[in-house]
């Protein structure tokens, strides 16, 4: 596998983190397990369930040390998720989540779970719209 780089990017492999000063292209020529700086959440960027459970995925690829404890994590929270989305689309994602990360396949499942992120955010405003419609119907009662 090829992988090209920009001055100053980063890539993740087997939880070592490599930066590159210039450009560059790597040749993978084994199995190694990987993360492409532009795929990486930063703690902070992980406001929403979906978002949280990428992370929590994520931290099984780039810290092997806290993988464990990682996929126990993963485990509760996963099915919680089930629980609270209703959309069909999202629930389907998140058994195949499930059924990846069991299989020893987070970055697959990364992929997976950023498939969900556009339909998540659209949940979102939805509800968020919906509230605020509340909230101004309750208003003009008063």
């Amino acid at each position: 596998m090829h992988l090209s780089l920009r001055a100053g990017e980063r890539i993740y492999i087997n939880g070592a983190v490599l930066r590159v000063d210039r450009k560059v292209t790597l040749e993978l020529m084994n199995d190694v397990t990987f993360l492409l700086e532009q795929h990486v959440m930063q703690p902070e960027q992980a406001t929403t369930p979906l978002r949280q459970l990428y992370f929590i995925v994520q931290i099984m690829l780039i810290e092997p040390a806290k993988a464990e404890q990682a996929r126990n994590l993963f485990e509760k929270v996963q099915p919680q998720l089930m629980a609270s989305f209703e959309n069909a689309a999202v629930r389907a994602g998140l058994q195949r989540v499930h059924e990846l990360v069991s299989s020893g396949k987070p970055f697959e499942a990364l992929k997976t779970i950023r498939v969900l992120f556009p339909i998540e955010d659209e949940i979102v405003a939805a509800e968020s719209r919906s509230s605020l419609a509340t909230e101004e119907q309750e208003m003009e009662a008063r």
